[in-house]
């Protein structure tokens, strides 16, 4: 295989990832409502199922939605409680004492509308997305997610100066039972803990467990061509760090497996909801798909606290609601930071944003910052790229003597072979050497794709003149027309293969790029376009040189 075929099966493949991102957006056909999963008549434990699960039968099979209104809407809502820090708008409803709105203040929701809070948790619609908890008693009562609780005020404001903001909520049986629902935020933080604190004033024994779940429905349909990302379930266990559950997996089965540790996760693109328990914890890992459309990812804890009469237990948990941001995910459990999804080449993905955020600390603009890590990535490949090129050169000296080999022994493809095999070995021409280093390089060029694409600090960032936003396309798609030219004044670099057909789909790259990286974010097509403009100078001054030697010879 000759260089240019080798460079074409590369294109190729690269073009089928892109096909493959597109089809997984675009045409993956919409679900019917998943079916209500059957239960058990009989339950080994009061709240549970056969198999430790909580009995999420409970739940309605169809979810009663508020009436419409502007997200946040400043008119009181004698059942919600609405919360202000410095980082988040939310609402907590007071049946279940469920989160059912969380706005990011400092994450607009487009750069048209930047005073609207991104909607990363709503109760509406298409968009829903919750985090429920509740607890669950083998003796006494408890309240699960459909129990009205009671709060004394239902505005609270995190003040300047205040670094928490405590808001508490009640709930009471009539056996003496007292739970007290407590949500904690912080200043300049995306976590919350959760804690239930089980007061016993009756005259028995109380025991129960508590449970966390996340539930949500998937993005609506009607998606423009584009970058697919992944939208669904994520958990980490000791036996698997970071596990997909996809909404077709919770469809096909419940999931029920038992962790040590570990945390459940809601993640779209950017963005995350994750319940993070006691990393000593033993909790029952479970999912289940409910009607129209809604999928339940949650853990339950085993039943081990136990409040005699007069004392009280408090359960504890956190949740994280926010951007995927590495350096606030790392801290709070093990494995977090991998919800920031840069695929299967993760591990060269890292180290590059690490690079790439070290630069931008300089530079302060992430346009430029992606230019200066190109030019470094270009750099530590020199030789590699060097080695590659001057291959080429010699190719293209040689293109001649190959064409009147081939009108010679086009018909005897054995002679043709043979006599192609002399030729390099008197030129001392090995034709694997200008593509076996661009095949080293490709992982580097793939984990560089994700990286950029999956960094919630390119949302909305501004490089300069008309790309305000290198998360989104060019709106004047000038960009990818450079890239397009680009590519194209690469192939004119490049030796001209001998078969005509091989040619003509060389020639048609450049067109078939420019198409696809037309919708590409900003970013990404900036990246492109300065590799390939320093390719083409580096390409240019070795075959010059290539050829001044072989005049002088």
């Amino acid at each position: 295989m000759d260089n240019q075929r080798l460079f074409l099966v590369i294109a190729l493949v690269f073009i089928l990832f892109l096909i493959w991102n597109a089809w997984m957006q675009e045409q993956v056909p919409q679900r019917p409502p998943a079916p209500v999963a059957e239960q058990t008549d009989r339950p080994t434990e009061p709240g549970m199922d056969a198999e430790g699960v909580p009995r999420l039968a409970d739940v309605p099979d169809t979810f009663t939605e508020p009436e419409a209104r502007e997200p946040f809407a400043t008119e009181p809502d004698a059942q919600r409680i609405r919360i202000t820090t410095d980082q988040l708008n939310a609402e907590i409803d007071l049946q279940g004492g469920t989160l059912v709105r969380v706005g990011l203040l400092n994450y607009p929701l487009s750069q048209d509308e930047p005073d609207r809070p991104f909607p990363l948790m709503e109760d509406r619609g298409g968009r829903m997305f919750l985090a429920q908890s509740g607890l669950l008693a083998s003796e006494g009562a408890a309240p699960d997610h459909h129990q009205l609780f009671q709060a004394e005020q239902t505005e609270f404001v995190l003040q300047p100066g205040q670094d928490k903001l405590e808001v508490p909520m009640y709930w009471e049986d009539e056996s003496g039972i007292r739970v007290t629902k407590t949500y904690t935020f912080y200043r300049d933080s995306f976590v919350i803990d959760v804690d239930h604190r089980v007061d016993n004033a009756s005259e028995a024994l109380w025991r129960g467990t508590q449970y966390r779940q996340l539930q949500r429905r998937p993005p609506p349909g009607g998606r423009q061509f584009g970058i697919y990302t992944y939208t669904g379930g994520v958990i980490s266990t000791p036996d698997k760090n970071y596990d997909k559950i996809s909404f077709s997996n919770m469809s096909d089965r419940d999931l029920n497996i038992q962790s040590i540790g570990g945390w459940v996760a809601m993640i779209q693109h950017y963005f995350l909801g994750a319940w993070i328990p006691d990393q000593d914890e033993v909790n029952n890992f479970y999912t289940q798909a409910l009607s129209a459309e809604r999928y339940v990812l949650g853990m339950i804890g085993l039943e081990q606290q136990v409040a005699a009469p007069g004392e009280s237990t408090t359960f504890a948990s956190r949740l994280y609601v926010g951007p995927k941001i590495q350096e606030r995910l790392e801290p709070l459990a093990p494995y977090l930071a991998r919800t920031v999804d840069y695929g299967w080449l993760w591990f060269i993905a890292e180290p590059l944003f690490w690079l790439l955020n070290k630069i931008h600390g300089f530079v302060g603009n992430w346009g430029w910052s992606i230019i200066i890590l190109t030019i470094m990535i270009k750099l530590v490949f020199y030789k590699l790229s060097e080695t590659s090129y001057r291959s080429m050169a010699n190719m293209r000296k040689v293109a001649p003597k190959l064409q009147q080999i081939k009108e010679r022994y086009g018909d005897d493809k054995q002679k043709l072979n043979q006599a192609m095999m002399e030729l390099y070995k008197k030129e001392k021409i090995n034709p694997l050497g200008g593509c076996l280093p661009i095949v080293v390089q490709i992982p580097v060029f793939i984990a560089l794709y994700w990286m950029l694409l999956e960094s919630v600090e390119l949302r909305h960032a501004p490089w300069m003149l008309w790309i305000q936003d290198l998360s989104t396309r060019d709106p004047y798609f000038i960009l990818p027309l450079i890239m397009g030219a680009s590519m194209f004044i690469q192939m004119k670099l490049n030796p001209p293969p001998p078969d005509p057909l091989q040619a003509k789909i060389m020639m048609a790259l450049p067109f078939v790029f420019t198409i696809f990286f037309l919708w590409f974010p900003a970013g990404l097509v900036l990246y492109w376009v300065v590799n390939n403009v320093l390719s083409i100078a580096q390409q240019y001054v070795i075959t010059k040189r290539v050829e001044a030697a072989a005049a002088k010879t």
